[in-house]
């Protein structure tokens, strides 16, 4: 069985939900704190193995590539700043060889699934991790690295999920689970924003899985569903029914920047947290309560 070493990221999405800030910046380049969310994506593929990213964008996206990029100028000017710099310095550099990185650009926006497809020649026929743009997920042990671990045991598709509030599956997916062992399942069905009658249970697909090549053919056949898109689930609900799927309930802080609630969770979660800033903004948060 092929190890997994290459993963796609899907970050094609028009963020409209959080314009105007993304009428110009990509959502995936939004801070959360110093790092832009997608580094905090890329950084969770390189922990879990993989060595192999290919970043799918559109028009106007062109920011994320610069970002992966060497800049010879900023360099210069932190190397000759002296040792003060050099830990920044260090990092910018660092960024660019974090993995190898590719881009390709989905010319239409038609949906998640059809932004997968665009990887096949990437894949070849080897197994891959699609992390969505979307979702950063932080904990001590990445999510993907759980998937992947998953996908060695029993060599099927694998969907990161997590339970959902029962007022909230509709706009998520449901899927159909029995239970394995630990927080691993079985899932044999699934459906994309499920109405009420239509829930199997209130576990959803939440920004991670590994899948097989064979699922490009099965994109390529499969209609548009919600909102008129090529939806992957309906593509993985295909294989789900064919040949089952593990789905593994991972642990994992998720938040939705592609959702202004979600952005403003991250920021300040992880701000708590950080190695520079963390006690002050911990002092400041204490303060500002006082008023509310």
């Amino acid at each position: 069985m092929k190890k997994v070493t290459k993963a796609v990221i899907p970050a094609a999405g028009l963020g409209t939900r959080v314009l105007p800030a993304t009428k110009s910046m990509p959502k995936e380049m939004l801070p959360i704190v110093d790092k832009p969310a997608i580094q905090y994506i890329v950084e969770e593929a390189v922990e879990s193995g993989i060595t192999d990213i290919l970043i799918i964008t559109n028009r106007g996206k062109g920011l994320i590539e610069d970002h992966f990029d060497r800049v010879p100028e900023l360099e210069s000017r932190l190397r000759n700043a002296g040792p003060e710099k050099e830990k920044i310095l260090d990092e910018i550099v660092g960024i660019a060889h974090k993995a190898n990185f590719y881009f390709v650009r989905q010319k239409e926006t038609r949906g998640l699934g059809h932004a997968v497809g665009c990887a096949r020649s990437f894949v070849g026929d080897e197994p891959f991790a699609v992390l969505y743009g979307d979702d950063v997920i932080i904990g001590k042990d990445p999510a993907c690295g759980q998937l992947i671990r998953a996908y060695e045991e029993y060599g099927k598709g694998v969907l990161g999920v997590n339970k959902v509030p029962a007022d909230a599956i509709s706009k998520y997916s449901s899927l159909k689970v029995e239970h394995l062992h630990d927080n691993y399942f079985k899932c044999t069905d699934m459906v994309e924003k499920p109405s009420p009658d239509k829930v199997m249970s209130l576990y959803s697909i939440l920004g991670r899985c590994v899948l097989t090549p064979e699922i490009f053919d099965i994109i390529s056949s499969t209609a548009p569903g919600a909102g008129g898109e090529i939806q992957l689930t309906d593509a993985m609900r295909t294989l789900a029914r064919r040949d089952g799927m593990i789905a593994v309930n991972f642990t994992g802080k998720r938040y939705d920047m592609g959702n202004k609630l979600g952005i403003m969770k991250a920021q300040v979660e992880v701000a708590l947290n950080h190695p520079e800033i963390g006690g002050e903004f911990r002092e400041y948060l204490k303060g500002i309560s006082k008023t509310l």
